[in-house]
């Protein structure tokens, strides 16, 4: 992982659906960001992204917005930013599912969440249990060099399993398999990344897709995976 220096800045944005619980969900991550050198700014809404000021001297975007809306003033000045070298990373539906309106902000990021496969009928409640599933995330041959996933083994979750809809700019470092259930129906098993990043200008940007509630934040392989992200997508020195 390449080295830290002590006068970085960090841009939390969160917000939308209260279902993730935004707040309590990046206060997790906010004291990493602290501890490594960052003076770290909390916003409520993506507004701050048509600040062209702030966004300047912004090195890392975490969001965690589920849903909402985006203004077109508000996505070009995160894509400006993101395209100039400002890092942009996040977690499940906080950035794989923000936006929906917007095919620009997909573009950006390389992927949108598409559905999470539920338990049988007949095991369903109503309540949001009913799409948790168990599942492995498996990490890639490329994941086992990179410093985000570098030294991490396959590991088990039981929560929401993301199916994305993605294209092949994003390298990918984990995956997770969608297995054929007989109330599916899909005929094949299907592979979908887990985690990802991007190149986007002098910009770089990291996707988990883990992360539906805090327990799964805090299960040592996922938030190993968010706070390397953290480091490796903020600025790097040739783009500042």
């Amino acid at each position: 992982m390449r080295m830290i220096d002590m006068s970085l800045s960090a841009i939390v944005v969160r917000g939308g659906w209260e279902g993730h619980r935004p707040v309590e969900a990046t206060d997790l991550f906010i004291p990493f960001l602290e501890r490594h050198g960052y003076t770290v700014r909390v916003e409520g809404s993506p507004e701050v992204y048509a600040d062209a000021e702030a966004m300047a001297g912004t090195d890392l975007i975490l969001q965690c917005v589920t849903m909402s809306e985006i203004t077109k003033e508000q996505l070009a000045g995160l894509r400006a930013a993101v395209e100039a070298g400002t890092g942009l990373t996040g977690w499940h539906g906080g950035i794989v599912d923000s936006y929906r309106a917007s095919s620009d902000y997909l573009h950006l990021v390389g992927g949108q969440f598409a559905t999470h496969p539920s338990k049988e009928p007949t095991e369903c409640g109503g309540g949001q249990e009913d799409n948790y599933l168990p599942y492995t995330v498996s990490v890639t041959p490329a994941g086992k060099e990179h410093p985000i996933t570098a030294g991490l083994d396959d590991f088990a979750l039981e929560t929401e399993q993301y199916w994305v809809l993605h294209d092949d700019l994003i390298d990918v470092l984990a995956t997770t398999t969608h297995p054929t259930r007989p109330w599916h129906p899909w005929h094949r098993p299907v592979t979908c990344p887990a985690v990802w990043t991007r190149e986007w200008g002098a910009g770089r940007i990291v996707v988990t897709t883990p992360g539906h509630s805090l327990d799964v934040l805090e299960q040592p392989a996922v938030r190993t995976i968010i706070e390397r992200g953290m480091l490796w997508a903020t600025r790097t020195a040739s783009a500042s």
